[in-house]
Order: C-alpha cells, then sequence, then structure tokens
C-alpha cells in the first residue's frame, strides 16, 4: 500500500483518486476550492446553480469511460440522456445534432438542401462516421498514448483490430484537407465543421487532425447527458467514492509546493500549513502549475515544455438566472450553438454556446426560473495585459461590457427576448477563471488537438509524479479525462502494486466485449 496525494477534485483528479483507494492505497485528495469539480463545477449562487465552464458530459454509454469507472467504483451516476444534444443556428440556417442516426442524417440532407455539395457532404458525413466508429471501439480499449515505455507499445499493439486499419490513411491527415479532397467547398458546410470542432476539439478543422476531429464530430451520437444538480454532480460522486473506498478529501487546501528530495516528490505543501508526506503524487493541473509547483526542481525538459507550449483558450462566459423560463426557452433543447458572421473568425463573440439547466432539475433554480451558461472562447493575452497593466481597469471594464452586449446580441437570435427574462447576470473572464480554478491564466478546454505526434502523456519527468486531467491525451471532454484517470491509475499501480493487484484491476476495468 502506497501512500498518494493527489491535487485538484476535477473529474480527472477525483477519477484517479477514487480508483486507487479501490486499489486499497492510502489516497488523499486536496482541492484548493471549496467544492469539486474544477472547470467541471457547479456553483450556487443567489438560488441558482450555475456550470462554472463544461456544460456538456459525454461517456456515459455502455462500454464508455464513465460507465466503465462506475462499474469499478460502484457509482449509480445520476445523469440523464439529452437528445437532440444541441443545435446549431448559422447565419442562414439551422441544424440539430440528433442523437439518432438516422434522424441526423435526414437532418443534415434538409439543412443543407441548397448546396451544390449535398451528394458530397452525406457521403463524407458517412466516411467520417465509419472512421469514428474505428477511433471509438480502438479507445475503448485504452491504448496507451503517447506509449511511454515498452509495456505502453505492448498495450497499444494489443489494441489494434482489423477494423482499426480504416483509420491509417488519416492517421497525420487534418479533418480540413480531408473535407477539400472529400470536395466540400460549401461555406456554411465549413463553418459547421469548424464551430463543431472549436468546442470539441479547441481547434478548427484545417488543424484539427482528423482522427480525434471524426470522434469529436461524432459525440452527439455517443450520447449527451445532463447531470443531476449541474455539472458538478459527477465530481461531487467521485468524491463519495473516495471516502466511501476509505481516502481522504480535503478542501480549501491549495498546494503552494512540492518538495523534492533525491529526484522524487516526497511531500506536499499547501496554504494551510499542511505537509502530507507521499510515495506517489498525482496533480490535475495544468503543466504551467506542475512546474510553478517543483520549482527549480521541474525538469530541464518540463521547463522546456512550459515555455514552449501553445497556451490553451480562454473562455468568456455569462451567467444569466432568467425568469418565467416557459415563454422564453425552446421546449426539448438544452444547448445552442450561435454563429454570428460567416467571414469572421470563431470565437470571440462570433460564436458561442449555450447552456440551459433541466427543466426537471429543481436543485438549479427556483421554480419558473432557469440557469443559463454563455460563453466563447477566448484568447486569454488581451485580458491579462489588460489586467496586469497600471491604470487599464476602466478599459478591461469596458471590454467586459462590450463581451456582454456582443454576446447577449447573439444569443437573442435563439432566445428572442432573453435581456427582458434576465434577473441576474455574472460575467466570467480568463482572469476569473484562474482565481477560481487556480489555473494558469484560465486556460480551459485543453490543448487544441492537432497531431497525434504531439498528444501529451501523463509523465512529467519526475518518476513518482503524473499529472492528469486535460493538458495530457485524450485532454477534452469529462470523457477524455476520464480515460486519462483510468491510465495514470493503472501507471501507478504497475509502479507500485503487487502483480496480481494489476491484473485484477486491468481484468475489471476491461471494456465489456
Amino acid at each position: 500500500m502506497a501512500k498518494v496525494v493527489v491535487i485538484g477534485a476535477g473529474v480527472g483528479g477525483a477519477t484517479t483518486a477514487a480508483l486507487l483507494a479501490k486499489a486499497g492505497h492510502e489516497v488523499t485528495l486536496l482541492e484548493a476550492h471549496v467544492y469539486a469539480g474544477g472547470c467541471a463545477g457547479t456553483f450556487y449562487h443567489q438560488k441558482y446553480r450555475f456550470d462554472a465552464g463544461a456544460t456538456l458530459a459525454g461517456g456515459f454509454q455502455p462500454g464508455g469511460p464513465h460507465q466503465v469507472v462506475g462499474d469499478l467504483l460502484g457509482i449509480d451516476w445520476r445523469v440523464h440522456p439529452v437528445n437532440p444534444a444541441w443545435r446549431v443556428l448559422l447565419p442562414d440556417r439551422t441544424i440539430t445534432q440528433w442523437a439518432d442516426r438516422a434522424a441526423w442524417h435526414e437532418e443534415l440532407a434538409s439543412a443543407f438542401a441548397d448546396s451544390p455539395d449535398q451528394t458530397r457532404l452525406l457521403r463524407f458525413n458517412r466516411a467520417l462516421e465509419r472512421v469514428s466508429d474505428a477511433v471509438w471501439d480502438f479507445a475503448a480499449r485504452r491504448p496507451a498514448l503517447p506509449p511511454s515505455d515498452l509495456s505502453d507499445l505492448w498495450q497499444l499493439a494489443l489494441a489494434v483490430r482489423p477494423s482499426t486499419l480504416v483509420t491509417l490513411p488519416h492517421v497525420l491527415d487534418t479533418l480540413g484537407g480531408w473535407a477539400r479532397r472529400s470536395g466540400i467547398r460549401d461555406r456554411a458546410a465549413l463553418t459547421f465543421l469548424d464551430a463543431q470542432l472549436l468546442i470539441s476539439a479547441q481547434t478548427t478543422a484545417e488543424r484539427a487532425n482528423a482522427l480525434f476531429g471524426a470522434a469529436a464530430l461524432d459525440l452527439p451520437r455517443r450520447g449527451v447527458t445532463h447531470a443531476e444538480g449541474g455539472m458538478g454532480g459527477i465530481s461531487e460522486q467521485l468524491v463519495e467514492a473516495v471516502r466511501r473506498w476509505g481516502g481522504h478529501v480535503h478542501f480549501r487546501q491549495e498546494v503552494t509546493r512540492l518538495e523534492v528530495q533525491g529526484g522524487r516528490v516526497v511531500a506536499v505543501h499547501t496554504n494551510k500549513g499542511l505537509r502530507l508526506p507521499c510515495e506517489v503524487c498525482v496533480a490535475n493541473l495544468t503543466l504551467w502549475d506542475v512546474a510553478r509547483l517543483l520549482g527549480q526542481e521541474a525538469p530541464a525538459s518540463l521547463q522546456r515544455e512550459a515555455a514552449q507550449r501553445e497556451e490553451m483558450w480562454g473562455a468568456f462566459t455569462l451567467y444569466l438566472g432568467v425568469a418565467d423560463a416557459p415563454a422564453l426557452l425552446p421546449s426539448g433543447i438544452s444547448h445552442i450553438q450561435v454563429v454570428g458572421d460567416y467571414n469572421a473568425p470563431l470565437g470571440e463573440c462570433n460564436s458561442i454556446f449555450i447552456s440551459i439547466s433541466d427543466a426537471a432539475d429543481a436543485s438549479r433554480a427556483p421554480a419558473g426560473h432557469r440557469a443559463i451558461t454563455i460563453s466563447t472562447h477566448t484568447r486569454a493575452a488581451a485580458w491579462w495585459r489588460l489586467r496586469q497593466t497600471p491604470g487599464a481597469k476602466a478599459a478591461y471594464d469596458e471590454r467586459v461590457a462590450a463581451y456582454t452586449e456582443r454576446i447577449l446580441d447573439l444569443a437573442e437570435r435563439a432566445l428572442p427576448g432573453l435581456r427582458k427574462h434576465i434577473r441576474l447576470l455574472l460575467h466570467g473572464t480568463p482572469v476569473t477563471f484562474q482565481f477560481f480554478t487556480r489555473r494558469h491564466r484560465g486556460g480551459v478546454g485543453g490543448f487544441p488537438f492537432t497531431s497525434l505526434l504531439r498528444v501529451r502523456g501523463p509523465r512529467t519527468g519526475v518518476p513518482n509524479l503524473w499529472m492528469v486531467g486535460d493538458s495530457i491525451f485524450p485532454g477534452q471532454s469529462t470523457a477524455g479525462v476520464t480515460v486519462g484517470a483510468l491510465r495514470v491509475a493503472e501507471e501507478v499501480l504497475r509502479h507500485c502494486a503487487a502483480p496480481t493487484a494489476r491484473r485484477w484491476w486491468r481484468a475489471r476495468s476491461a471494456p465489456a466485449r
């Protein structure tokens, strides 16, 4: 049995902590905030429960990562399926992302009935689905990507099946290049692809890896869910599991330093003066934050990566409490994406994502009211320049006000009369996100997924320190960080558990055949 400290009670950290506690280790989970969830958390304000960042949850389908974890830990997930997954409002048409594939094929054909590319687009969509099926099937066997050693290479080889071969022509391809070769030129179709990829792969088609992009575009067909009480309910159930399996959870404990001796982490220090000795440390943090906590003890390779890696996107977010919701909100639609102008780049208020609390979830808002989160991708650097420049507070506030109005203007396309129904309005910027999540410069969503050759594994260069969360492959979404957590838990067991325990855990966590 090893002493394990896990830093951060987001989905990735809490999943890893619960799995290791179930495997018999002495686990302590530390969280700087007063509640679990991190960027997939839910906060309470004036009788509303708002999803702070992430608002979509997938991976609960049979064989999906959350389902695997739930079976391992004895969790009966409090989630409910959402169909349609979301609706997309382009400048000149509306597209509904149905979960049923037949309904989706019909929707796509109807939405692009006036396009000369309609036949090519439908053929391209079916090719995407074939590749997506192979990618999801391959991912269900949890290959170690990127491989860190011979054991990982062997595991990777075992995950390959004849069905995997359909992916080979696209391993080094971009989704945009694939679309062009398929004859897709229609501006609306290409914008639709870009808008979906921006929220699921953190980049657009010209840069998105084709395999990851295909799987991301098929996410609505894989199943989107509502979590009871908001997205934070997922991490709350994981924290319950940590405690149920004998682990300890401490909130309001911000880690300030990792104590290193002989090249290994030997203790974790917090802002409350707590020093926790450990034999294993798992950090649900960005690589920049891990490097900061290691200080001068950070390996040179980690320091170089922190200096050279492209920063994550930030988000500008509005949290709205709205009244008289039945008169305002479309029936049966919980998530809406809106694109403003075909000729302007996405993000920065030209594309927004609206998420509406479940009408059946009375914990999210007072009777007749709903909690709404609206976000747009934004580059963090501009916000930080204004925040850190002496005398620039007025300019920062002006930018907040301008973004708020632009987002509400775009949201009114989906929800006419929205402003008249608002009873509470809060905003969040990358500066706000850093304050509440402690993440480097308030980054969200993980790294843009552009190449299989540049994905990041969980190793840090410190033998007993692993990373988990959206900084490691496959990164984005609660499902993605859960896949990463399963890998990290297995690596820790390989590092410090008896062979029989490792074989038991691997057998129990294997997907059903």
